[in-house]
C-alpha cells in the first residue's frame, strides 16, 4: 500500500481497526493496540499476533482474528514487543486458546517468567491524568512459563520470515520493534507513540502526534532516545505503535526527526 493511500485510510475511517498494509492490521483494544500480521483469509500458521493487550482483551482479539482469517485459523505464534501489563495481559489466555508459543527479547524474559518486576512508575514524569493514575497500574512480572521463547540474537523473527526485530530499549530493557524492509512497515510497540499517552484527553480523543514512550513507565531516557534514533534511521513508511493511530509519510518522518534531535527533554513531552 502506497504512503498516500495509507494516509487517506488513516484520515478517513473511525479508529478501531486500521490496515497499515494489506497484511498488517492495527487493532485498538481499549487503551492499547495489538497488531495482526497476515493476509486476510490466511490459513492456520500463516499469520502472527503482535502483543496481546489488557487482560480483558482476549475475546476482542479472537473475534477480530476470526473476522480477518476465519473461525478455524490460528496464528503461528505470538510476538511481544515488551512485557508491560497492557501488552501482555491476554498472552496466557490467547496462547492456551490457540496452542501457540510466545516470543520476546532475551532481556525481557525475566519480566515474563515471574523473576523480576518492573520499576515503580513515576507519576511526576508528566502532569497528565494518565501519568498521575500510573501508581495504580500493575508493574509485576507475568509468568508465561514454558510458553515463552527468546528471539534469536541475529535479529530474525522465526514466525515472521520477512521481518526483523530491532532492539529498542529505554521503555523496558528488552523492548523490541519489528521492521519489514521491502515496504518500510514498522511495528514500534512503545518505543515511541502517536499520542500523548500521559494525557487522558489525548487518549480519549486520539489526538495524533509523534510522542515519546509513556513517560511514567520509561526509566532510561537516554536509551529511549537512542532507540528512536535507531528507528528514524530505518526511514519507515508507516508505523503502528502501541498507543495512538498509525502514522505514515512526512508526518511520521518529521515527528521522528524532532524526537531524535531534541533528545530526552522533547520525548518526555
Amino acid at each position: 500500500m502506497e504512503t498516500q493511500t495509507i494516509e487517506k485510510t488513516i484520515e478517513n475511517g473511525a479508529f478501531g481497526e486500521k490496515e497499515v498494509a494489506s497484511d498488517v492490521l492495527c487493532l485498538r483494544t481499549m487503551i492499547v493496540n495489538v497488531v495482526l500480521v497476515g493476509e486476510p483469509g490466511a490459513k492456520s500458521g500463516d499469520w502472527v499476533l503482535v502483543d496481546t493487550g489488557l487482560g480483558a482483551s482476549a475475546q476482542r482479539i479472537i473475534d477480530a482474528a476470526t473476522n480477518r482469517f476465519g473461525a478455524d485459523s490460528m496464528p503461528r505464534a505470538i510476538v511481544l514487543t515488551h512485557g508491560h501489563f497492557d501488552h501482555v495481559g491476554s498472552a496466557i489466555q490467547l496462547a492456551d486458546h490457540w496452542g501457540v508459543e510466545i516470543y520476546a527479547h532475551e532481556l525481557e524474559i525475566p519480566y515474563l517468567t515471574g523473576q523480576t518486576d518492573y520499576p515503580p512508575p513515576d507519576p511526576h514524569a508528566d502532569p497528565g491524568l494518565m501519568a498521575q493514575l500510573s501508581v495504580f497500574f500493575p508493574r509485576n512480572s507475568t509468568n508465561l512459563g514454558d510458553r515463552i521463547k527468546a528471539l534469536p540474537p541475529d535479529g530474525s523473527v522465526p514466525p515472521m520470515p520477512e521481518w526483523r526485530w530491532v532492539h529498542t530499549p529505554g521503555h523496558t530493557p528488552g523492548h523490541i520493534s519489528l521492521f519489514r524492509e521491502r515496504d518500510g512497515v514498522l511495528v514500534a510497540g512503545d518505543a515511541f507513540t502517536t499520542v500523548r499517552q500521559e494525557s487522558a484527553y489525548a487518549v480519549l480523543s486520539q489526538r495524533q502526534e509523534v510522542h515519546g514512550p509513556p513517560s511514567y513507565f520509561t526509566p532510561d531516557w537516554q536509551a529511549a532516545v537512542d532507540s528512536i534514533n535507531r528507528l528514524k534511521e530505518l526511514k519507515p513508511s508507516v508505523a503502528a505503535t502501541g498507543h495512538g493511530i498509525p502514522m505514515a509519510g512526512e508526518a511520521l518522518s518529521q515527528g521522528l526527526e524532532t524526537l531524535a534531535t531534541e533528545g530526552p527533554a522533547k520525548i518526555r513531552g
